[in-house]
């Protein structure tokens, strides 16, 4: 059964009607592209990362941002940084700094209470709670903001997975309370106050997913987000587990498919319930040269045909096959710059590496997104 239910959700700059794709811009800014390029795109609101502004350019420089145009502006946040006007959305960097613990010990070790790593850049060691991602979160003045959690590897022991999802109960307990801590001490109401989005734990046990789900909806928050990795090794789609997850989530809340993904695992996991996405794939793969074409019809979203080449095609521009093809970039496009430049000569800024070709194969990646987030509205 199809279960797209669009939702509007009010920010302090502006709604954002689901389901929704949100492109990565993890530090502060999407590679190759500006501000102008992503609203021509259509891209209307994007993710940030905790983790890495925390450590570069700090949280002390984001914070002291003004508007360069309005100078009696009320001074701070991302998106003065960024000088970026719509919806921004902070994942709270767990995922990153778990990550980086889990491949290698040396960089940090997990408590309790806390998590103590060390900066990748420069080897300086950090501490994060659930408090001061929280308060990283609301300094960043973004408009949706997501717990600290406790992310493992999928594969991991039963143990290890128990312990994860008590560790992230916990601490979505505490982001709670320092929530609604900051809430008072910013005198924030309204559309003001920045939604907070839970993560469900458990890895593949559907037992432990349920159990958490339900320790977290007592708790309650606007939102909740699919923690850990949506796909087997295989790379295959854990679907049965984002149908549970997300069957598990009340109808009027949030349901955040963090990191996903592909065109056809967006389609599919939309028609689950699930309202937002985000992922670096469309921008990062055509940065490779790898353009996305032929956007799913509507037919196909309703019938639930959703493999393969019924989804989305695609082409690597820097295959010899293109250096005397003079067709469109994308004839269809409603950017005139991937309707005028021929994939002959996109073909040779890639084989060139020129900057121009990364950012109209990123735009055109984009804009794909985009019109598949249309068609799911509809």
């Amino acid at each position: 059964m199809i279960k797209i239910n669009g939702k509007i959700i009010k920010t302090a700059h502006g709604s954002i009607k689901t389901p929704v794709f949100l492109p990565d811009a993890t530090r502060g800014y999407i590679k190759a592209l500006s501000n102008e390029d992503l609203k021509i795109v259509g891209v209307k609101s994007m993710v940030v990362n905790t983790y890495h502004l925390y450590l570069q350019p700090g949280i002390k420089v984001i914070k002291k941002a003004t508007h360069l145009r309005n100078a009696s502006a009320r001074q701070g946040g991302i998106h003065k940084f960024m000088n970026w006007d719509g919806p921004l959305v902070s994942d709270s960097g767990g995922y990153q700094v778990f990550s980086l613990i889990y491949k290698n010990s040396k960089m940090g070790k997990i408590f309790d209470d806390k998590v103590i790593f060390k900066s990748p850049l420069d080897g300086s060691k950090h501490e994060f709670t659930p408090e001061k991602s929280i308060q990283i979160q609301f300094d960043l003045g973004v408009d949706m903001m997501v717990c600290l959690d406790d992310c493992p590897p999928n594969n991991s022991d039963e143990r290890l997975l128990k312990l994860s999802v008590d560790r992230t109960i916990d601490w979505a307990k505490r982001c709670r309370r320092e929530w609604e801590k900051q809430i008072k001490k910013r005198r924030l109401k309204g559309s003001n106050k920045p939604k907070l989005i839970a993560v469900i734990q458990g890895g593949i046990n559907f037992d432990l997913r349920k159990y958490c789900s339900e320790k977290l909806i007592k708790i309650g928050f606007e939102g909740y987000g699919f923690g850990g990795r949506h796909v087997d090794s295989e790379g295959k789609l854990l679907a049965d587990m984002l149908q549970l997850t997300a069957d598990l989530i009340p109808d009027d809340a949030i349901r955040f498919a963090l990191g996903i993904g592909t065109p056809e695992d967006i389609a599919i996991c939309a028609r689950m319930g699930w309202d937002m996405f985000d992922c670096v794939i469309p921008t990062r793969e055509g940065r490779h040269g790898r353009l996305y074409t032929s956007p799913p019809t509507p037919l196909l979203i309703r019938r639930g045909e959703l493999k393969g080449r019924g989804v989305y095609k695609t082409y690597n521009i820097s295959n010899s096959k293109f250096k005397n093809d003079f067709s469109a970039i994308n004839k269809d496009s409603k950017i005139p710059e991937l309707r005028d430049y021929s994939k002959a000569y996109l073909h040779h800024l890639f084989k060139m590496n020129e900057s121009l070709g990364l950012r109209l194969a990123s735009m055109n990646n984009l804009e794909l997104y985009n019109d598949l987030m249309k068609l799911l509205k509809k």
